[in-house]
Parts: structure tokens; C-alpha cells; sequence
């Protein structure tokens, strides 16, 4: 999927924050059913430039056409381009997003074939490849494919109990199922 309905994502966003008043919902509190504004061209452009990668097209549009997170699954959407405000609330996931952005992480190639399920250690170099979309809590986030030939696919790493398995062929299917969800 290249493009993506911006207003009627946006429509389903406020429907669900309107079914949902008292913020009951998994990561409801955290990303309050918001959605930043869309990011323009020439900011994804840049930032693929200076990581020497394209993202994978159903991410970009979805940055492009419907807003740079936060609402979404987990806790919500990372945002691609720019960290959370001084002021926001420390996450753990602050310094996954923070690594995911040092020089040449994201252009070197996802190195797993295969799931690696069960519990594990989580060395920094499973991680390469992907970039941190959502966080989970007790050390869980879902991370996107960019380089490799799984590139596309969203993972999900649990290293206490569920190991680093695909849960979405794509962004797509992956965010439009949060937003089935009553």
C-alpha cells in the first residue's frame, strides 16, 4: 500500500479517543490518541539521505500522508525525525530511538533469516537494520525492517520470554489492525 486515506485515519483516531474518554486502552495514556502533524518531503528525504537508506514505502506514506506517530499501537508511534520535547515524560525507549540514529545503523542489513524465539540477551547488533517504532514496556518494542532482505516486515523483540519474531508482513496491515480494534 503506497498511500494512505490521512483524513480518514485521522477520523478513525478521534472515533477510538471518543470511545475511549477515560484513556482505558493499552498506551491510551501515553500517546492520548494524537496524531503529530505530517512530515513534509524534504524532512524524510534527509533523513533517508543521512542514513544512506529508503524507507520501506508503507512507513514513508504513512509519515507523509497521516502524522509522524504518536498515536498507535504500544505506547504509541516513535517519531521518525524529531525526539519527544524537553519537557515530555523520559521513556525507556528513548535511547533505542536515540542508538537507531547513529551513523550507518539503519543502512546495515537486518541480520536475521529466521525468528530467534525464546528468551534471550539482546545484543545491540540484532537490532541493526531496523528502526524502533513502538514500546511495549518491560523491554518489549516492535521495530521495523529497513535494510536487508526483510525489509518491510515489523518484528516484535521481547528478549525475556517471546525472543525477536516477525509479527507483520508490513506497516500497513500492522497499524490498520490497531485501528480495527475496539
Amino acid at each position: 500500500m503506497d498511500n494512505w486515506d490521512g483524513e480518514r485515519v485521522r477520523a478513525q483516531v478521534r472515533q477510538m479517543s471518543a470511545r475511549d474518554p477515560q484513556r482505558r486502552r493499552f498506551g491510551a495514556q501515553t500517546h492520548q490518541y494524537v496524531l503529530a502533524p505530517r512530515l513534509e518531503e524534504t524532512q524524510i528525504g534527509a533523513f533517508e539521505e543521512s542514513h544512506g537508506i529508503a524507507l520501506p514505502q508503507e512507513y514513508r506514506s504513512f509519515v507523509a500522508q497521516v502524522g509522524n506517530g504518536p498515536a498507535g499501537p504500544g505506547h504509541g508511534l516513535m517519531p521518525l525525525t524529531t525526539a519527544r520535547s524537553e519537557a515530555a515524560e523520559e521513556w525507556a525507549a528513548d535511547g533505542e530511538w536515540e542508538d537507531d540514529r547513529l551513523p550507518g545503523r539503519l543502512r546495515e542489513p537486518f541480520p536475521l533469516a529466521e525468528p530467534l524465539p525464546g528468551p534471550m540477551r539482546t545484543p545491540t547488533d540484532l537490532t541493526v537494520g531496523t528502526l524502533i517504532l513502538a514500546e511495549l514496556g518491560c523491554g518489549m518494542y516492535i521495530r521495523l525492517v529497513v535494510s536487508g532482505p526483510r525489509a518491510g516486515e515489523i518484528w516484535q523483540i521481547d528478549p525475556d520470554w517471546g525472543g525477536f519474531v516477525p509479527v507483520s508482513p508490513g506497516f500497513h496491515a500492522w497499524y490498520t489492525e490497531w485501528l480495527t480494534i475496539p
